[in-house]
């Protein structure tokens, strides 16, 4: 995050509130963990490192945190990130299952043979770059291979559903595959689980069998929680992440 970033934008986008452009901004340095869980937001600094004023950035501030995105301590000045936990974590996977489950087994009703191939070619891009360990290639194909199924369910509902979990999960998200990432994954006795359920959840969705798509779709988050919970050294693999 940089003044060029947010110039670049503000040229994209002449009629757009400044605020409303660093919120933005803002809002994908967290989501992506590149503002880590827990950190402060000195309005002072990110004002600097943009070259405008406190005004826009601390607005900016403000409505993340009436997104929920950011928290205040009591007895401490400023806003924090707010932080990743297994009980959160947990209780974010038990809705996902219910999304997105229904959204692979009407995907298997509704979706076309080219997005099955879309599907595939996603999956198998991933499986490769889990093997490489290879996050950046993880990140480009694991999000985007969720989102094609629930856009391709044809549900209105569970889209909208969707997009209200979806920030918030891609938090998550991001967090699983730094795990992945790492040389202690290959111990982890879910880690074949993480190369190969999206394989099996195209393979029901090409062979259009609803019920066989819901249940792979729901072993794999189901995989994915257990994998991330024996990720690290502590009861909550997310606490070497905090600030």
């Amino acid at each position: 995050m940089d003044a060029y970033e947010l110039k670049s934008r503000m040229e994209q986008n002449p009629d757009a509130k400044l605020k409303d452009l660093v919120q933005e901004l803002l809002y994908e340095e967290i989501v992506n963990l590149r503002i880590a869980p827990g950190s402060r937001l000195n309005v002072n600094q990110i004002a600097a490192a943009l070259g405008i004023s406190r005004t826009p950035v601390a607005e900016a501030v403000a409505g993340l945190g009436d997104s929920g995105f950011t928290v205040t301590r009591p007895g401490v000045p400023g806003s924090f990130v707010r932080e990743l936990s297994l009980t959160d974590m947990i209780d974010l996977y038990r809705v996902r299952d219910a999304i997105e489950s229904e959204a692979a087994a009407l995907c298997a009703h509704h979706c076309d043979d080219r997005t099955v191939l879309e599907l595939s070619d996603l999956a198998d891009a991933f499986r490769v770059s889990v093997l490489s360990r290879d996050i950046r290639g993880m990140k480009d194909t694991d999000m985007p291979f969720h989102r094609l199924i629930v856009d391709a369910c044809e549900n209105p509902y569970i889209r909208r559903s969707y997009e209200l979990i979806l920030p918030r999960l891609i938090m998550y998200q991001a967090s699983m595959l730094e795990f992945v990432g790492q040389e202690e994954s290959r111990s982890n006795p879910w880690m074949p689980s993480v190369q190969f359920n999206h394989l099996a959840v195209v393979s029901a969705i090409r062979l259009r069998l609803p019920d066989l798509a819901r249940q792979a779709m729901s072993e794999h988050i189901a995989n994915s929680l257990a994998f991330t919970s024996r990720s690290g050294n502590a009861a909550d693999p997310f606490l070497s992440m905090r600030k």
